[in-house]
């Protein structure tokens, strides 16, 4: 127990000195259509360790959550996001790209998290309707009408929704009908066994029919294989994500890539 209490201070510590020293960086993985465009991105935080070389999200996330770190790295992220959105509004064949970024529960759960967001988007003078928050379900539970609430104002400006993970969680269609949302996102983990499990195949299909008749777009992520692919747009789903399209690159390798 000593020990593991030691490496979470170790961790939280070399976190904190992280954002100090600007050894996060961003990577971006492509979000594809069915016809092989590029709609956008998902974008992705990373770690540049001094010693440690690259260190997993699964490791320093939830340490970030935990002691409040994840609010200045993820301000960060949203900032850096909004920063590139306005550098593709001035090129005619990069403007309809979005991005989409992930918000933690600590900080939507903030008092300020609209303005907070709608700040960043006036200083950076990005388009919000290329803007996508991805959610998940675990933030809902706590107060559904302020969620509603928040969800609405940022709306407005024009910021589109998309329920991360969709599926793992605590779904319940009485919230999904009521939340304003714009896409659903089917987890990996059904993505990976629908081939070979008809349950898993069973969700997915059920999935993408449940976002149809919400009139939500859904996405998949974690597509690794053209079987894959095939079965999700046999399904309805027309927008994917994963290796088989491409692992997250860095900006350059993404422009040079895909754009």
């Amino acid at each position: 127990m000593q020990i593991r209490v030691t490496e979470h201070a170790t961790l939280a510590r070399d976190i904190r000195q992280g954002i100090q020293q600007n050894t996060f960086f961003l990577v971006f993985q492509p979000q594809i259509s069915h016809q092989g465009q590029v709609s956008g991105a998902e974008i992705l935080l990373r770690w540049q360790h001094p010693e440690r070389g690259i260190v997993s999200p699964v490791e320093f996330i939830p340490v970030a959550e935990e002691t409040g770190l994840i609010l200045p790295i993820g301000h960060w992220v949203l900032e850096q996001a909004c920063l590139q959105l306005a550098e593709w509004e001035t090129d005619p064949r990069r403007r309809h790209l979005e991005l989409a970024v992930n918000i933690s529960p600590k900080q939507f759960q903030q008092t300020d998290f609209v303005s907070q967001i709608l700040t960043t988007i006036e200083l950076t003078q990005c388009n919000p309707h290329r803007l996508k928050l991805e959610i998940t379900e675990s933030m809902l539970l706590d107060d559904i009408d302020d969620t509603i609430k928040k969800m609405d104002l940022l709306k407005a400006k024009g910021i589109s929704f998309s329920l991360d993970d969709f599926g793992t969680g605590y779904s319940s269609l009485s919230y999904l009908k009521r939340l304003p949302l714009d896409q659903l996102k089917i987890d990996k983990s059904f993505v990976s066994d629908m081939t070979h499990d008809k349950h898993h195949a069973d969700i997915a299909k059920t999935i993408v029919s449940l976002a149809r008749s919400l009139d939500l777009a859904v996405i998949a992520e974690g597509v690794e294989t053209e079987e894959q692919r095939n079965m999700l747009e046999g399904f309805g789903c027309f927008s994917y994500q994963g290796f088989l399209f491409s692992h997250p690159l860095t900006l350059e390798a993404f422009t040079r890539q895909f754009l």
